[in-house]
């Protein structure tokens, strides 16, 4: 047996970072993840235990829930390579992540490999140098609290979802699932898209005045007549969109207003009241892995699933700390720090005297990770100096930003409120200005709201006080509208599941992911709207399986995992309460209340707004059924009197119409469009067939000429770009989208053709098979040759958040040819470029601390090495 140490972590990325940090006594695999797992279909259970009636579920119920771990077929090779290193090695490191999850990797991998030699837990939650030291001489044993709270999650999720999945394919449609959290997470979307169902909009009107006061104009708005609170956004319900039932409040018409104003517009304008009042406004924490889903999503526009693979990009190439993580703890090193940036970039007067230190209270049942995320090591990098590009670029600076501004001085801002008097009339006006910025020269919080944006913009007023007359410039009446309330995006559903206690934040990405890829909910920008297949999936779960779509009940499940993970719950006796209790067990309940379900009426949903129309789903999707009532004349009597003939009338429903959004009038034009057939825009000139704009499941789109019974005369259709509204199109806009693709001229330096076109994901641009995408801010049937030259000379992806190579720092010229030596960040840390010659900097040595000299030795070091040897593909 060898003196080699082997090292086991999850991804390749990890392990050629860590390889970094270790010498060659270490040898650093992966195991690319969990290497055994629960069946994940009827192929991966051994044939012997199939004729079991729990084998579909892959958890022995009847026998003390015992699960079936099987090692998957593309596992297999990774088992065998690891158990061949193993033999080979005289100790066994466990580096997986330091959560429930990782925790539960490294139970598997020792029971799979049986390892003969010492087995030590490494435990880091940044992947540097100084951590992969420390932790190598501060190892453990293996934590069974974690791994059996771990284990009990996952038997709980495959017994929730895999008993009531199949009863939703019985009942509803085949393909459709059911989950422990992304069911409740689907409840909460479609119940906030039945309160915009029930919300009647309120109009309301108001006056704003234009006001000056020595040159300076600022805005005032009415907010009293005749001593009256007139009626604002505020007095509104903001659930059903009615006035409050609050005395004297008086709600202006558009006429009322116009009177006010012609009376008020010749009266004197004078302040009766100023108020100053200083506010200081603390800094956020920094991010946990709820608040940088949240934050990503506001300001970058990324889901959750997208901010958590980004950031985990981060976190195994040593840029940030680990990133499922409930504590906003940070370490006295990350401390010092932040500080010492704060004091270099930003001033003195930006350096609280004292550190901030943050509740550390978790949120319920957190993972266990012990710090915030945050830049790693003991000298946080300037995002400009990392060398990442788009997205990773991005969110390290978001996270650098908000770990700088959690330790930055209070912004000091000073609000004004001023009252005017104008004959019988009461105006208001609020100014904010910025006295200090404190954080705010880091970081500012971003909204889901516009409105809250706009409070946060610094208006200066004039210096005004009580009796000063003002000078009216403007008036204007406001026509005012109640909202309905917002739907969901991810970061403020993410914030309620947070809150409730449904859930962990380290799930929550794969649950927005689900419910979008079940067909439950689509996503329109950031907005989360549901299906019908989600009304009609969470109307029966809400009617059959009450408990097991309930907040409390979730959030209760939750708790009690938790009470596992810390050894005070025995997780058997907890798994059997839920599903093998006679009462209120899952198993049980789903036996009872199959016998009572009627598919026909499983599959349909109505809504009050709408009486006599029913909704439902079928294989094709969803469509609308109702009654329609005709006249025909009786075929015995010509001068019978018409009787009223009723006949059932379906049509399906376009898969971008959202629920709340459905009126009577579009179901109508729906059927129009499918008994007559829309009418035309026009005719083509050239062929003489008719254009037609139509609405199919999957969108609008333009057609030329009519459906013909030969197939080979199928009619040229072109779908709409995601950015153009059915309403603009004419005839014209159709014929140049039916005459794509549309050719711009040739490229000056190949000569090959350049067209622009429209696909799947948008328009595009295309240069002999190089594509490039057409930002949404330009029209794409107006774009130019030169404008597509400029898409085509971008990096490939750029315009979907990369960026181009970043220069960390310029060295200098090399002696022998002047060339320029220029330091990078590549995918394993800093690099040197002289001309297409590239060398590694040496270990320990920052991009700051190496000199010419240095780097023209080690050029010259790897230069007489020789070209790398390429391993050559052999020939068939």
């Amino acid at each position: 047996m060898s003196s080699k140490k082997l090292v086991i972590v999850e991804s390749p990325t990890k392990a050629k970072t860590i390889r970094k940090f270790l010498d060659k006594n270490y040898i650093v695999e992966s195991c690319m993840g969990h290497i055994r797992d629960l069946p994940q279909s009827s192929k991966d259970i051994p044939e012997k235990l199939k004729k079991q009636k729990w084998a579909q579920i892959g958890v022995d119920y009847e026998n003390h829930f015992t699960p079936l771990y099987i090692i998957p077929k593309d596992k297999l090779k990774v088992v065998k390579s690891l158990k061949e290193k193993l033999k080979d090695a005289s100790e066994l490191y466990l580096a997986t992540d330091e959560d429930r999850e990782g925790e539960s990797i490294s139970w598997h991998l020792q029971e799979v490999l049986q390892p003969k030699v010492p087995i030590k837990r490494m435990i880091f939650n940044e992947i540097t140098q100084s951590a992969i030291k420390k932790s190598l001489q501060d190892t453990r044993s293996l934590d069974l609290n974690l791994v059996k709270a771990q284990e009990a999650r996952r038997i709980l999720d495959r017994l929730v979802g895999y008993t009531i999945s199949p009863l939703l394919w019985k009942k509803v449609a085949y393909g459709l699932s059911a989950g422990r959290v992304q069911s409740v997470a689907v409840r909460l979307i479609v119940e906030r898209e039945a309160e915009r169902m029930q919300f009647s909009k309120s109009q309301y009107w108001g006056l704003k005045a234009e006001l000056k006061k020595e040159g300076s104009a600022f805005e005032a708005k009415l907010i009293e007549w005749e001593d009256q609170k007139v009626a604002s956004s505020a007095d509104f319900d903001s659930k059903t969109g009615e006035i409050k039932k609050t005395k004297n409040i008086l709600l202006l018409n558009q006429a009322q207003v116009q009177n006010i104003l012609e009376q008020v517009k010749i009266a004197p304008w004078t302040v009766t009241e100023v108020e100053k009042r200083p506010v200081q406004r603390r800094p956020m924490a920094p991010f946990i892995t709820s608040t940088l889903q949240q934050e990503a999503s506001r300001k970058l526009g990324l889901t959750a699933r997208e901010a958590m693979q980004v950031a985990q990009k981060l976190y195994e190439q040593g840029f940030i700390t680990y990133m499922r993580t409930d504590s906003t703890f940070l370490s006295e090193e990350a401390i010092k720090a932040s500080r010492a940036k704060i004091l270099e970039k930003y001033g003195k007067e930006y350096l609280p005297d004292t550190a901030r230190v943050y509740d550390s209270k978790k949120v319920k049942g957190a993972q266990e990770a012990h710090e915030a995320i945050r830049p790693a090591g003991v000298e946080f990098v300037d995002p400009e100096f990392t060398g990442l590009e788009g997205h990773q670029y991005r969110l390290y600076d978001l996270i650098w930003k908000r770990t700088m501004a959690s330790q930055m001085e209070d912004s000091r801002q000073t609000q004004m409120s001023v009252k005017i008097k104008a004959d019988k009339s009461l105006f208001s006006a609020n100014g904010m200005s910025i006295d200090f910025p404190g954080y705010l020269r880091a970081y500012v919080e971003g909204h889901d709201d516009p409105e809250a944006k706009l409070e946060e913009r610094e208006v200066r007023l004039p210096q005004l006080k009580t009796q000063d007359l003002l000078q009216v410039t403007t008036l204007a009446p406001t026509e005012h509208e109640t909202k309905p309330p917002a739907r969901f995006t991810e970061a403020s559903l993410v914030q309620l599941l947070e809150k409730e206690g449904i859930g962990r934040p380290s799930t929550y990405a794969s649950i927005m992911g689900t419910i979008v890829d079940r067909g439950y909910v689509r996503r329109e920008g950031n907005t989360l709207i549901p299906t019908f297949t989600a009304f009609v999936v969470t109307q029966l779960l809400k009617k059959y399986l009450t408990p097991f779509v309930d907040v409390g009940f979730t959030s209760e499940m939750e708790s009690s995992l938790d009470l596992v993970a810390q050894g005070e719950l025995d997780s058997q006796s907890y798994l059997s309460k839920i599903y093998l209790d006679k009462k209120q067990g899952l198993l049980n309940l789903i036996q009872e209340q199959d016998k009572l379900i009627e598919p026909s009426q499983a599959r349909s949903v109505t809504f009050s707004h709408l009486p006599g129309f029913e909704f439902k789903v079928g294989k094709y999707g969803a469509y609308v059924v109702f009654k329609k009532s005709t006249k025909a004349n009786a075929d015995t009597d010509a001068n019978a009197n018409a009787v009223p003939i009723e006949t059932e009338v379906s049509v399906t429903i376009p898969d971008q119409a959202a629920p709340a959004d459905v009126t009577q009038k579009q179901i109508m034009e729906w059927v129009e469009n499918k008994e007559k057939g829309a009418d035309s825009l026009g005719v083509d000139p050239e062929s003489k067939k008719a254009v037609y704009l139509l609405g199919g499941r999957y969108g609008y789109y333009v057609q030329l000429g009519e459906i013909s019974n030969n197939d080979k005369e199928k009619p040229k259709r072109v779908g709409l770009a995601p950015q153009m509204k059915p309403t603009d199109v004419t005839l014209d806009v159709a014929l140049e989208l039916l005459a794509l693709p549309k050719f711009l001229g040739e490229h000056p330096e190949n000569q090959k053709k350049i067209s622009v076109s429209i696909g799947r994901f948008g328009p595009y641009v295309n240069c002999d098979g190089e594509f490039r995408s057409v930002p949404k801010d330009k029209n794409f049937l107006r774009l130019t040759l030169p404008e597509a030259l400029e898409l085509l000379a971008q990096p490939k992806g750029q315009g979907r958040g990369r960026r181009t190579k970043t220069v960390l720092r310029e060295l200098g010229e090399h002696p022998k040819d002047k060339a320029p030596i220029q330091i990078f960040n590549g995918p394993y840390g800093p690099y040197m470029q002289w001309n297409k010659l590239n060398a590694s900097l040496p270990q320990g040595v920052t991009p700051e601390q190496l000199t010419l000299e240095q780097a023209v030795k080690l050029l010259q070091d790897k230069a007489d090495l020789g070209p790398s040897t390429v391993k050559k593909k052999k020939s068939k």
